[in-house]
């Protein structure tokens, strides 16, 4: 089997099972409970939350766990909306976010804010002068992706982060989920970001966990009320076995980041050198090192619907997507590539890989083979 669908989950590493396990059957006590077991496991949580907090060069006190990248996304935008709203109803974000922070923009709207989607250029990157000319009085809230999970586009974090220096008021929130280990955490440390959004699934940690990060200072309303867990700011008993398996997905992700980067690197580059040689394929992500994730290459075959490539691959043991996994099963045209300008008639046509430091070059080349004798089998169909 080869698994080229890590932008929508990857698999759990087997030292975080452990992990996961370990912390299941023997800390089992409820942190917030004041006796031994509580305690223990109250201990566990804060060495989690350290050690995370360590890795990314932040303050402990300045991590808050969450359910994942959508929950750390309703909670960031919404939050803001909710504690600043009296100081300004007005947002901007991009027209290529994830469903979970276009969605949370479009129920704020109702709420009556008011929200400016920047348009982005061919390569799926805003224009920095588009902030700085949609910035109003009333302006709350600057929130972005830090790389878009359909074609791997690095945003222009650092140009923003200039302008937005002027404008101290303003909360900046990156969606990170698909930037942590790209090798771009110094855009995601800029010290003009305010909040980071991270979901565990993406690097190997369980599903439903995350985490987002919020610099001192900057408020933030709570969504999730109760028993006041996380410092009041997330109420929920805490989920310590994922938690603890987190920490440990983290600091596995990020030891030697810079070879495991290379090493995406160099099969995407394979993999794209073969596929756009062919008259049919059109490739849609940026293959500049400055403005590109190593791990996502999005292309279409002309004529061919995406879901029908996947599943002719995927008889092969070889596991990719549509582009995104929250719109792949509702068949829609990906929002992306409809406001990079592609048309309809190709954009239904796209597919995407996505790599981890688990993929090798091997697998790179089985791909290529299976794709040559698709691409001349759908060639044949549509000819």
């Amino acid at each position: 089997m080869i698994y080229f669908d890590n932008s929508a989950t990857t698999k759990v590493a087997p030292e975080v099972l452990t992990t996961y396990t370990k912390v299941s059957q023997q800390i089992w006590g409820n942190p917030s409970s004041l006796h031994k077991l509580g305690e223990v496991a109250y201990g566990l949580l804060e060495q989690s939350r350290k050690q995370i907090a360590t890795l990314l060069g932040v303050a402990p006190h300045e991590i808050f766990f969450t359910s994942g990248g959508t929950e750390g996304d309703n909670w960031i935008i919404k939050g803001t909306a909710l504690e600043k709203q009296y100081y300004g109803k007005h947002i901007i974000t991009t027209s290529i976010e994830h469903p979970a922070v276009l969605n949370s923009m479009a129920q704020l709207e109702k709420l009556g804010f008011e929200v400016t989607y920047l348009p982005v250029d061919k390569n799926g990157r805003i224009d920095p002068q588009d902030v700085a000319r949609a910035i109003r009085p009333d302006t709350i809230l600057v929130s972005m992706m830090a790389v878009n999970n359909e074609v791997g586009t690095v945003e222009p974090i650092n140009e923003v982060a200039r302008i937005l220096r002027d404008y101290p008021r303003i909360h900046f929130h990156l969606d990170a989920v698909q930037a942590i280990g790209k090798g771009i955490e110094n855009l995601l440390t800029n010290d003009r970001v305010d909040m980071l959004t991270f979901s565990g699934h993406k690097f190997h940690a369980p599903r439903g966990i995350g985490f987002i990060y919020k610099k001192t200072g900057r408020t933030l309303a709570p969504l999730m009320s109760g028993g006041g867990q996380e410092k009041g700011m997330r109420s929920g008993t805490e989920n310590l076995p994922a938690i603890a398996g987190m920490a440990k997905a983290l600091r596995l992700l990020l030891t030697d980041e810079e070879a495991k980067v290379t090493q995406q690197r160099a099969i995407r580059q394979r993999i794209y050198d073969h596929v756009v040689q062919k008259e049919k394929v059109t490739v849609f992500s940026p293959m500049d090192e400055k403005i590109s994730a190593p791990h996502i290459l999005c292309f279409a075959i002309k004529g061919v619907r995406g879901e029908t490539i996947v599943h002719a691959f995927e008889d092969q043991d070889i596991f990719i997507s549509t582009t995104s996994a929250c719109s792949s099963k509702k068949h829609m045209v990906s929002g992306t590539l409809h406001n990079m300008g592609i048309d309809e008639k190709i954009a239904t046509s796209a597919v995407r890989i996505s790599l981890d430091e688990h993929n090798t070059m091997a697998e790179a080349e089985e791909f290529i083979k299976v794709f040559d004798t698709l691409y001349e089998k759908f060639k044949a169909i549509n000819s």
